[in-house]
This record gives C-alpha cells, sequence and structure tokens, in this order.
C-alpha cells in the first residue's frame, strides 16, 4: 500500500486545482488510468503530457476518485509520512494542551491537516477516530497504532457511522478499536465548564466542538445577564449552560431527543449550578417556535444551532427555505432590542448566501436586523486555505428591532 500502483492523467485544461494544492480530483477530470488502482492504493497524478504532480490514494467507486497526500513526488508516503503529518497536526493544538480549562478538542481536521479523510478527536484520556474515506478505511490498523503510540490514550472509540463513507461505499462502523472504554458518561472540561458526553452513541464525536469558541462569545454576561433565551436544537445544552454561568435570566432548552435533555439538566448539576425555573423541552423546533408565536411567548434571546439541512447540491433550495421559514419564526418572537445567534453547518450553504436568507426572513418578518457579529468554526478546525470547502460552519449574532 506504501507503493505506487498506477499513474492518473488528467484532461488537458484540468491540473490547475491540482497545481493550486487542492487535495481533491473528480472523476470528470481524468483522462487515463494507467496500472489497476485498488481502492486505497497510491496513485501518482499528472497532467495529460504525463509530467508528475502529486501522490494521491484512490478510490475508484466514488466521484472523488483520488485525495491528495503530497505534491513532492519524490516522498515516500510511508509510516514516517503519516506519522510526520499526525505530529504536524497536533502541534497545531499545543495551546490547547497547555490549557487546564479545555480538555475536549479537535486534534486532526482532515484535508485541512494534510490528512485526507481523518478526524480525530480528543476527549481527556480517550481518542475519538472517524475514517471518511476508503483511503484512510484500509489504514485503519496503522493509524490506530500511530495514535496509540504517539498520544498514550486510555482508549480509541471509532466513530465511522457517518453518510460520508456511504459515498466511499463504505459500511458505517462504531466501536471501541484500541485500550479501554471511556466510562458512559464520561466528563470533559470546556473553558472552564463540565460537559457529559456520550464518545459511543453522542451526535458527531460526542460533543458539538466546533462550536466552543462561539459559545462564549454570544454568551457573554453583556449579552444574556437577566435575559430570558430559547435555546433551540439545544442536544446537551452547551449554549445554555454557558448564558446560565454567565447570570441568564430563565433559559428554555428546547431539542427533539428526551436523551439529549437529560444531559442538558446533568450537565447543570455538574457544575453545581440550580436553575429550578429553566425548562427542558422535547419537540419539533419548527412547531414549537410556531407555538410561541401564536400564544405570543417572547425571549430576549433565541439561539439557533440546527442540524446539517443541505446535504448535496440538490438539497440547497430546500435547506434555504427551512433556514428562512426557522429564522423569520425565531425574529417573530424577539422582544425590541433582542438578540438571534443563528447558524448553519450545512457546507453547501455559503456565509454570503446564509447572510442572504437572514435578510430575506427580517424583510418577511418586518424588522431592523444589524449584524453585530459574524462566527465560524473553533480554531482547532482550520480551514486549509487551498481547499475552502472546510469552512462549513458559518454563524451571525445579530440586534432585533
Amino acid at each position: 500500500m506504501n507503493e505506487i500502483t498506477a499513474t492518473i492523467l488528467l484532461k488537458r485544461g484540468r491540473e490547475k486545482p491540482v497545481r493550486n494544492r487542492h487535495p481533491w480530483v473528480f472523476s470528470g477530470a481524468i483522462d487515463t488510468v494507467n496500472g489497476d488502482p485498488k481502492t486505497g492504493d497510491l496513485v501518482q497524478i499528472a497532467t495529460a503530457e504525463g509530467k508528475p504532480l502529486a501522490t494521491a490514494y484512490y478510490n475508484p467507486h466514488s466521484q472523488i476518485r483520488a485525495r491528495l497526500l503530497s505534491w513532492d513526488t519524490d516522498e515516500e508516503i510511508d509510516g514516517r509520512f503519516w506519522q510526520n503529518k499526525i505530529q504536524r497536526a497536533v502541534a497545531g493544538r499545543e495551546w490547547l494542551a497547555n490549557d487546564d480549562t479545555t480538555t475536549a478538542y479537535r486534534l486532526i481536521n482532515a484535508e485541512s491537516d494534510s490528512l485526507p479523510g481523518l478526524i480525530v478527536d480528543k476527549y481527556g484520556d480517550y481518542l475519538v477516530m472517524q475514517l471518511l474515506t476508503a483511503g484512510m478505511d484500509v489504514r485503519r490498523d496503522m493509524i490506530v497504532e500511530l495514535l496509540a503510540d504517539m498520544l498514550s490514550p486510555k482508549g480509541i472509540i471509532e466513530r465511522s457511522d457517518v453518510p460520508a463513507r456511504q459515498k466511499e461505499q463504505l459500511p458505517q462502523v462504531k466501536g471501541l478499536v484500541w485500550g479501554q472504554e471511556p466510562p458512559s458518561p464520561l466528563v470533559v472540561m470546556e473553558n472552564g465548564r463540565f460537559f457529559q458526553v456520550d464518545l459511543l452513541h453522542g451526535h458527531k464525536t460526542g460533543l458539538y466542538l466546533d462550536q466552543r469558541e462561539n459559545r462564549a462569545v454570544i454568551t457573554q454576561p453583556a449579552f444574556v445577564a437577566d435575559k430570558e433565551i430559547l435555546n433551540a436544537f439545544a442536544y446537551t445544552g452547551g449554549f445554555g449552560l454557558y448564558a446560565a454561568t454567565n447570570g441568564a435570566g430563565n433559559i428554555v432548552n428546547l431539542d427533539s431527543s428526551i436523551p439529549a435533555l437529560e444531559i442538558a439538566e446533568a450537565n447543570m448539576a455538574h457544575n453545581k449550578i440550580d436553575r429550578p425555573d429553566d425548562e427542558y423541552l422535547a419537540g419539533d423546533a419548527f412547531e414549537v417556535l410556531r407555538y410561541y408565536r401564536d400564544t405570543g411567548r417572547q425571549f430576549d434571546m433565541v439561539i439557533l444551532d440546527p442540524p446539517k439541512f443541505a446535504h448535496s447540491r440538490k438539497d440547497i433550495d430546500r435547506a434555504t427555505r427551512g433556514y428562512k421559514d426557522l429564522n423569520w419564526l425565531a425574529l417573530r418572537l424577539l422582544r425590541p432590542g433582542g438578540l438571534l445567534a443563528t447558524f448553519s453547518c450545512s457546507g453547501r450553504i455559503s456565509p454570503d448566501l446564509f447572510q442572504k436568507v437572514i435578510f430575506g426572513a427580517a424583510i418577511d418578518a418586518r424588522r431592523d436586523v444589524q449584524l453585530i457579529h459574524t462566527m465560524g468554526q473553533a480554531a482547532d478546525h482550520p480551514v486549509l486555505l487551498t481547499f475552502p470547502e472546510a469552512a462549513y460552519l458559518k454563524g451571525m449574532l445579530c440586534r432585533v428591532w
């Protein structure tokens, strides 16, 4: 698997993205495959004339046929190569490793850390990895061994139970792959606050780590002190917990999952916060927001952090309608001068399109809306400049009149 098994000749005029260090080669850019590469094999990417450009791993079953690993065509893609890439990614999170108030964060962010298809999150003494591509899947044993040797965790959990694997013709995989199972629940710390996480069954890898910095930004005391807050799509109550520790008034944590809301309540207790007036409401956010609108319920802040609405290009129109409806409802619930914190984690929805959707919702709601802060994913989820697709999370904090 460390030997190049084929050369991929690109169509004329299709080499520019590779020269610009974009890490994907789509099937439509390929002219000829010289050789018989199997799933996960290393291949050389070359111009139509045969000039080598990069080394990649290959999947004949995916629309993204090759994911680039190195633009140095003389570089060996061996164990030392993978070790160096992991070391570089870990070094880029050194400030978090030295932060004794945060024990949960992302260690490896796939393409943006030059490890396409590999995500690794750290939760205290445990690691959770996701293998999103066939090229990484066939290297599972090597990756686990390197992570265990280099980082000495107590255990490594695999959470490769994500839709992205279907496009690679891979099965859903979940379970312990090395060491000991974590306690259930495991308690981790984020910015000095304790969170219970379920590494085997929770959403994503257990916690929405990409929102860590945004949780702190929008729940500053100046924004939330003594304010009545609706935290929609609350999951285990991250935004609500931050707001509570900063002096918020009554908080409604709304989510479709009763088990998630039970963890949200437990998180409050674990942080020694006694808030008997807070509400934990299980229900469909669209239906509950409509009910609040019809009954005249109002808030000083509404937080919207819904799941991904657009999984592919064909979903964009439906997703934008959903985002507009959701935000229109939220705008109707805000008292004058209130705050709307709204997010989209759909990579197919650009920041510009998302802002236009909120603009449309504001017009229809007949509210004056001021954008006071824009947000993205936390710094441990970096975006490689040659791979803008990695910038999936966008958020807006707005003042509503």
